[in-house]
């Protein structure tokens, strides 16, 4: 699939998701600005080993995307520089630590939605005018969990259930512009955010097996096969496509939850057939040491979000 010359802006930092969409539309022929808040050199040095790749090309510009100016900024930069606007991705935001209800304050809810939502909002806003002139395409970044929800994440799962309608209700919009809006629900996909969960981690193994195993086929999502999705949203293939959805998660969401033995300890001793449904201990089966470790990870479980863990991290 190409997207030859065609001119794609993402958002969200310069790793995980973003330099595996990057990558994909950079090969497929694109001219790709990517972003982030951080310093430059590391935006710069992924822009030049994906130029050295090619046949596209990309391009780095410093963006902080909870400021609505520094997006205004970025989307003028990319039309003086190719003078065209064919498709925007909309892969900012970030996912707050796990906390209760009670435990958020409004500052927390007001910054959590100003990453997710207002920062794609904004973006889609400022690019609609040049997409117009293209009849292009927009693939906002939302998550699995804005459709199923997840336990101590309400702030978050409440700006992507706010992407999940804006995206329906922006594509009845445009569609008379000729401009498709689509989103992404990604999964547990293998993002920069995950390695760091795994650093923080008393056992990376562990939690990468425990994590594997909410897909029916074992394994987490890569950044390039979400990127592989967006650029499939944004070429000609699917011009019949708008106002949709696209989960990316290996069913991670059917059949009850679970797809993996209840209990993932490596130990006969444990009790292989009893549920474990809360990281209470008293509410797990098994010796006492082995129900604390089996706790341990699924607070871990807690901490990542899965299933439904995604990465769309300012940086």
């Amino acid at each position: 699939m190409t997207f030859t010359d065609k001119v794609v802006i993402i958002t969200g930092g310069s790793r995980g998701i973003v330099q595996g969409c990057a990558h994909v539309f950079v090969d497929a022929g694109a001219k790709v600005m990517i972003c982030s808040r951080n310093t430059e050199e590391d935006g710069d040095r992924i822009a030049r080993e994906l130029n050295g790749l090619g046949p596209g090309e990309c391009v780095f510009r410093q963006c902080d995307v909870s400021q609505p100016e520094d997006i205004c900024a970025l989307i003028d930069a990319t039309i003086q520089q190719f003078n065209r606007l064919d498709c925007l991705i909309n892969n900012a935001g970030y996912h707050p630590p796990v906390s209760r209800i009670h435990q958020f304050t409004l500052k927390d809810l007001a910054d959590v939605w100003q990453a997710n939502f207002v920062s794609q909002f904004v973006a889609c806003q400022h690019a609609l005018p040049h997409l117009r002139k293209t009849r292009g395409s927009i693939v906002n970044t939302s998550s699995l969990v804005g459709e199923m929800g997840q336990e101590g994440a309400t702030t978050y799962c409440a700006t992507k259930g706010a992407i999940n309608a804006f995206t329906k209700s922006l594509a009845i919009e445009e569609s008379a512009n000729g401009v498709r809006i689509n989103a992404v629900l990604p999964g547990n996909i293998l993002s920069d955010s995950r390695d760091k969960f795994r650093q923080s981690s008393p056992d990376a193994v562990e939690l990468d097996r425990w994590v594997d195993r909410n897909q029916h086929n074992g394994r987490s999502g890569t950044n390039e096969e979400v990127g592989q999705l967006c650029l499939f949203l944004a070429s000609d293939a699917a011009s019949y496509i708008t106002g949709t959805l696209q989960i990316i998660s290996s069913g991670a969401e059917l059949g009850y939850g679970v797809k993996y033995p209840t209990t993932f300890i490596s130990d006969p001793t444990v009790h292989q057939s009893s549920p474990c449904p809360s990281v209470r201990n008293d509410r797990c089966a098994g010796p006492r040491p082995q129900r604390r470790r089996l706790a341990s990870v699924l607070r871990l479980r807690c901490s990542i979000g899965a299933p439904g863990y995604q990465s769309a991290s300012p940086d």
